[in-house]
C-alpha cells in the first residue's frame, strides 16, 4: 500500500552479487530437520517462503485481526494483510542494506502464523487457560505450526522449513522454553541477537502495525485527525502535508500523511542502522549475531515511534469500545478452552486425535 512512499525498488528477485558478506546465503544454510534434494528452481529460503504462502495456517490468518473484530468490515487490516504490508516494507529495507529478501519475506509471511484469533486479547486469555499446562506464546506456537501442526507432506510434520527461518521466526523465547526446544532457540541461552534479517522484520513490523492501526482508528471513528495531530511524529507529516496540499482532507490527507511516517521511519532506520554497521564493523554474520542490535532507529526517531506507540496504547487500544469487544473476545476464549478440556471429543476428529 505505502511502496511508493520509498526511494527503494523492490524486484521479483534479489542478484547474489547485490548481498552484503552479512547476509543469510541459502547456500550455506544450516539445512533442514529432515533432509531434502534442493529445488531445481528456487533457492532454500525462496522455497521455504512459498511453503509458508501455500500453508493452511497462512490463509487462516485472513480471519484473525489485531485491533477490530472481523466482522467490522473487510477495510480493516487483519493478521493476513499485516503479514503482507510487513514483507513489502521489509523486502525494500533489507534490498537497501544488502541483506536477503527472500528470508526477510518468509519470515514477515510467518510470523503471526501462531496468533489466535482477537489479537493480543485472545493470547492473553489463552495464556491464562493454559496457565497449568505452561502458558501459550505465539511465537511459539507459529515454530510450533510450521514444525509440526501443518500437514502437507507424506514424509514429515510440519513445512521442513530451513533452519535460520525457524530461528528468526522466535522473537521471544523464554529461558525454560528456549532449553526445551534445543538449537533453534540456542541464542536466547547465548546472549545472541537473530540474524539481521530477523531484525529488519521485526523493525518492518512495528513499522506496519503501529501506522496501520492509526489509519484503522481513524477510518473506524475512534481516534480522530485533532488527536493524531497531538503525536509530534504525525503532526510533523501533516503540517508538511498541508502545506504542499492546502485544503486537503479526508482519506488523501490521511493516506498521504501516513506514507510520510512511514517514509521517515524506514530512511532513519536505513541511515542509523548502515552507521551501526559501519561503526562495529562485524566480519560474519556469527559476529553480526554477536553484536549489540546492528538494525535500530536513532535515539530521536526511537523516542517518536515511542511517542506514537503510547498514544496508540492509550487512545485505540484502551478504548471504550474496543475493551468491550476484548471483553466479549476474552469471554469467547475462555468459554471454548473450558468446555472442549471439559469433553475433548467435541474437537473436530484430527484435533481430538492429537488430544
Amino acid at each position: 500500500m505505502y511502496a511508493d512512499s520509498l526511494d527503494l525498488s523492490v524486484g521479483s528477485s534479489q542478484p547474489l552479487a547485490s548481498l552484503s558478506f552479512l547476509a543469510c546465503d541459502p547456500a550455506h544454510s544450516r539445512g533442514r530437520r529432515f533432509a531434502e534434494p534442493a529445488a531445481p528452481t528456487r533457492n532454500a529460503f525462496q522455497r521455504d517462503r512459498d511453503r509458508i504462502v501455500h500453508s493452511t495456517a497462512f490463509r487462516r490468518l485472513v480471519y484473525k485481526t489485531q485491533v477490530f473484530v472481523n466482522h467490522e468490515g473487510d477495510l480493516f487490516r487483519t493478521r493476513l494483510t499485516h503479514s503482507l504490508e510487513v514483507a513489502q516494507l521489509g523486502r525494500s529495507i533489507a534490498r537497501a542494506l544488502g541483506l536477503n529478501e527472500d528470508l526477510v519475506e518468509a519470515v514477515a509471511l510467518a510470523h503471526d502464523l501462531g496468533h489466535t484469533p482477537f489479537g493480543h486479547a485472545g493470547q492473553d486469555a489463552l495464556n491464562e487457560c493454559m496457565a497449568e499446562h505452561g502458558g501459550f506464546e505465539h511465537n511459539l506456537q507459529s515454530l510450533r505450526v510450521v514444525d509440526e501442526l501443518e500437514e502437507k507432506y507424506a514424509a514429515f510434520n510440519g513445512l521442513n522449513l530451513c533452519f535460520e527461518t525457524r530461528e528468526s521466526i522466535l522473537k521471544h523465547c523464554a529461558k525454560p522454553n528456549a532449553e526445551k526446544l534445543g538449537e533453534v532457540a540456542a541464542r536466547f541461552l547465548q546472549n545472541r541477537r537473530p540474524v539481521l534479517e530477523a531484525q529488519v522484520t521485526n523493525l518492518a513490523d512495528e513499522i506496519a502495525y503501529n501506522n496501520h492501526d492509526i489509519d484503522d482508528g481513524l477510518r473506524s471513528g475512534l481516534i480522530t485527525l485533532d488527536q493524531t495531530a497531538e503525536v509530534p511524529l504525525f503532526k510533523m507529516h501533516l503540517d508538511r502535508v498541508l502545506k504542499q496540499y492546502p485544503g486537503l482532507e479526508g482519506r488523501r490527507l490521511i493516506h498521504e500523511t501516513v506514507r510520510g511516517v512511514i517514509n521517515a521511519l524506514v530512511t532513519d532506520l536505513l541511515h542509523e542502522s548502515q552507521r551501526r554497521l559501519a561503526q562495529a564493523q562485524p566480519r560474519s554474520v556469527r559476529e553480526a549475531q554477536e553484536a549489540p542490535p546492528l538494525i535500530g532507529f536513532s535515539p530521536e526517531m526511537a523516542e517518536l515511534n515511542r511517542e506514537l506507540k503510547t498514544f496508540l496504547r492509550k487512545g485505540l487500544y484502551q478504548h471504550y469500545q474496543v475493551l468491550r469487544a476484548t471483553r466479549k473476545a476474552r469471554k469467547v476464549i475462555e468459554d471454548l478452552f473450558g468446555i472442549f478440556m471439559e469433553d475433548p471429543r467435541l474437537l473436530p476428529p484430527q484435533f481430538y486425535e492429537r488430544s
